[in-house]
């Protein structure tokens, strides 16, 4: 007998996987509250500064910690419990968004608290963040591991509809505030989830009784990458998006407002354009599986990246902006699902913790350059220009990427 035609429904591990069923619906739930916070944390550096500068500042000051403490947390993730590290973090983040609840509630709240908070929780990500993404693969196995990846993606996409779309609402009823308020609240969801997971003690088990030093352990992860030529590639592309395209996302709030002339509820509104293309891509990954022809579609989603950016830059009108983030966020998560995939396929369990950390090193890491670099010129030409003059060298570093190594076409 030949075997079983491979379901086309994308929430088949969900059903599949109690453990990371568990963790999906609480992740999801959680994100929900973050993607609250991420849109009124822009609007309110805005509000407090009027400058696109600091409002690039503030979003690369709660990603610069991933670039800079990433690879020791991946040396963490590999030597101890992942799980028991997600749920210290995230309970540690429940504390951050509840302070900032506080210093937005009262009226307290400068753009140095702001900036300090959102800093500390960055801090708080470097270290979840690794631990997470090499905890997922535990949660189910081999053979489902890009439906996993791409249903994490999905969640957190729902997520990015959902939030801005609450938040407009808490802010026009209860105030900016409470968007904080509710982020504090949505970390219940995950902790009560990641409290419920149960993984066999084998999982558990940190390798070895003597390591070597963490330095070393960096180094050791670092070598394997570079020897690895579809690694080292995809790392360096990885690294060219992160610093080129986030400036779409961290300066969305001065184009909706002196662009589009559109208010807060306007902004959120081409946020949730941006996350209906991310669940979108997600779920399209989830129900193909197998099947998917991950080559070909990497490079035409990387190559769709950049043009979708360029040609958001250079349009004045709100159809046709929220067009474009809609083609970007499929794009995007599409990319994120695809060589998530490819890189956990390739590296041997003992270093997936500190290869995943440099992923998140370089993809999420990497963000802070792009946003100052963003906000930097975005002060001298104005937002739409700085997210045009940085998707251009995009285009062109893609087309040579997937020209220069063939074999990405073929992956």
């Amino acid at each position: 007998m030949g075997t079983a035609v491979r379901s086309a429904n994308p929430f088949r591990t969900l059903a599949r996987h109690r453990n990371f069923r568990l963790f999906w619906f609480g992740q999801t739930i959680s994100l929900v509250g973050t993607w609250m916070q991420q849109v009124a944390t822009g609007w309110l550096a805005l509000e407090l500064t009027n400058s696109a500068f600091m409002v690039g500042l503030v979003a690369a000051a709660g990603t610069l910690p991933i670039l800079l403490f990433s690879l020791p947390s991946g040396v963490l993730a590999d030597r101890s419990d992942k799980l028991r590290v997600v749920r210290i973090a995230q309970t540690l983040m429940l504390v951050e968004a509840s302070v900032l609840w506080g210093f937005a509630w009262s009226g307290r709240i400068t753009i140095d608290w702001l900036l300090a908070l959102v800093l500390f929780g960055g801090v708080l990500s470097s270290v979840e963040i690794p631990a997470r993404q090499s905890l997922i693969i535990d949660l189910v196995v081999k053979d489902d591991l890009l439906d996993a990846i791409a249903l994490n993606s999905g969640g957190f996409n729902l997520a990015r509809i959902l939030g801005p779309t609450v938040a407009a609402v808490v802010i026009a009823s209860l105030g900016l505030s409470w968007c904080f308020g509710f982020n504090a609240l949505s970390y219940l969801a995950v902790l009560i989830g990641l409290a419920m997971i149960r993984l066999p003690a084998r999982e558990l088990r940190t390798p070895g009784i003597a390591h070597p030093s963490a330095l070393e352990s960096i180094h050791e992860a670092l070598r394997y990458v570079r020897n690895d030529r579809i690694m080292w590639i995809l790392m360096r592309i990885v690294a060219v998006f992160s610093v080129l395209s986030v400036p779409i996302l961290t300066l969305l709030p001065v184009v909706a407002r002196d662009q589009l002339h559109l208010d807060v509820s306007g902004y959120g509104l081409l946020m949730t354009c941006y996350g209906v293309g991310a669940l979108l891509g997600a779920l399209a990954i989830a129900s193909q599986g197998g099947k998917l022809k991950r080559g070909r579609t990497l490079t035409v989603s990387s190559l769709g990246l950049g043009i979708a950016i360029l040609a958001f830059s250079l349009s004045h009108s709100v159809v046709f902006c929220g067009t474009m983030l809609f083609v970007t966020g499929l794009a995007v998560i599409t990319n994120n699902a695809l060589i998530n995939t490819l890189l956990q396929q390739r590296v041997p369990n003992a270093l997936r913790g500190r290869v995943m950390a440099i992923y998140v090193m370089v993809y999420i890491g990497m963000n802070p350059v792009g946003s100052f670099i963003g906000g930097w010129i975005a002060s001298y030409v104005g937002a739409s220009r700085a997210i045009g003059m940085m998707a251009a060298p995009m285009v062109v570093f893609t087309a040579w990427a997937f020209h220069r190594y063939g074999e990405l076409r073929r992956a």
